[in-house]
């Protein structure tokens, strides 16, 4: 593999791998070399008998804040998925459940914000960590389309992801741990510690005996129709993308003069929350 651009990986204790999504000043936002970086690194982890265990990790102020929207997400794509109507959320479903498939554990650490395709990253991880102030939300709902990946009431319950899916609100790294999203929150500083701490565990239990532990836990939940209500959920939202609302708010994505930076501050305003928070 050439020496990636937007990722780091270090090696913090032995058998543990570590990836830093690492372009801080876009808030590690997923373009499709960010993505391609962490598959390839992944599935070289996965062939690697030294690595037990990977932790992913954010660099700068926040763990990911979503899919790139300033980038031309349709071309260069890491991988083929088949084209056609939806084939950007089926695309990127196929990516996360990918993760979800691999022999050996991933681990998610998060801070910060974590949104919209940043949900996913983590939700496609076999462990979720995340800092007590972390932000997690999806509020694309709200003028887009429903997430991708519709992960929310398998992790959530009806409940918590109707209201979720109805406000797009953000939930504390706290609140997402005692929700369910998440397995544990820790104040910020103590966070990276506690993932390593984490991982050193999973990290001592061989490797072919930890393929068969995720599998039996995947395996449930697939039993019950997560993967294919996760996969039937892509076509809702590239059915959303064509309702009058949607269509109107992502042509002004593509206008001259008009930033992603207003949009976004545009659509969450009126809700005084995400990057409209501090104003």
């Amino acid at each position: 593999m050439t020496t990636p651009a937007h990722i780091l990986v270090d090696t913090p204790l032995p058998g543990v791998s570590r990836i830093t999504l690492n372009r801080p000043e876009k808030r590690n936002a997923l373009n499709n070399q960010l993505r391609g970086e962490v598959f390839q690194t992944l599935e070289a982890n996965d062939r690697d008998s030294a690595v037990k265990v990977t932790v992913i990790r954010g660099a700068g102020p926040a763990f990911c804040a979503g899919y790139d929207l300033s980038a031309d997400n349709r071309v260069e794509q890491p991988y083929h998925t088949a084209g056609g109507l939806g084939q950007w959320p089926r695309h990127v479903v196929d990516g996360w459940f990918h993760v979800w498939d691999l022999a050996k554990p991933v681990i998610a650490q998060v801070h910060g914000y974590c949104l919209a395709g940043g949900t996913e990253l983590a939700t496609s991880c076999d462990l979720v960590y995340v800092a007590e102030d972390a932000q997690i939300g999806y509020p694309p709902v709200r003028l887009m389309s429903p997430p991708d990946m519709q992960f929310h009431p398998w992790l959530m319950g009806m409940r918590q992801a109707m209201e979720s899916m109805l406000t797009g609100d953000s939930l504390s790294g706290a609140e997402a741990a005692a929700r369910g999203w998440a397995n544990r929150a820790w104040p910020a500083a103590q966070l990276e510690a506690e993932v390593l701490k984490l991982a050193e565990r999973v990290a001592k239990v061989p490797s072919d005996i930890q393929q068969i532990n995720k599998r039996s836990v995947h395996r449930a939940m697939e039993i019950m129709g997560m993967r294919a209500a996760i996969r039937a959920g892509t076509e809702l939202q590239a059915l959303c993308f064509n309702t009058e609302s949607s269509r109107a708010y992502m042509s002004r994505f593509r206008r001259d003069g008009e930033s992603v930076s207003k949009l976004l501050s545009e659509r969450d305003a009126a809700f005084g929350d995400y990057r409209e928070r501090r104003k």
